[in-house]
């Protein structure tokens, strides 16, 4: 059984509650990620805050990304499935929510992170076609 664990990218960073947009841009530029979870003090996930948000919730809207903080930009709760999710509690997470990145936690850490990418990289072509027709297909 492929789990979250074997498609991750592991590693995955996050911020604080209280830092910047534009110090998330930058760690983003530095990790080569687009997108970075906002975890509060105690390192619980509060938020995910992407470069398209940073983009359009940021600089289209004429705010600063030097005073905004990171997390102004998070909507919701975050989603996120555990290490040892099999592939389809993955996929089923991510259609259902229509997501693009999802965070995968162990024993209440993060541990990494699953991309469009990952999947590419893992599913087999009727899994990926349905994936992509669940997140791009409908509106």
């Amino acid at each position: 059984m492929t789990t979250a664990r074997d498609i991750m990218k592991p590693g995955a960073q996050w911020i604080s509650l209280d830092e910047t947009v534009g110090k998330a841009a930058r760690v983003m530029a530095e990790l080569g990620v687009g997108a970075l979870v906002i975890a509060d003090e105690n390192e619980r996930m509060r938020g995910i805050i992407t470069d398209r948000d940073i983009v359009v919730k940021c600089i289209a809207q004429g705010r600063s990304p030097a005073t905004t903080r990171a997390a102004e930009l998070c909507e919701t709760t975050p989603r996120w499935v555990a290490a040892d999710a099999d592939v389809e509690q993955v996929l089923e997470e991510m259609e259902g929510h229509r997501i693009k990145r999802i965070p995968v936690i162990d024993n209440k850490r993060m541990v990494g992170m699953i991309s469009e990418a990952d999947l590419a990289r893992h599913l087999d072509d009727n899994q990926l076609s349905e994936f992509v027709t669940a997140i791009y297909g409908r509106p």
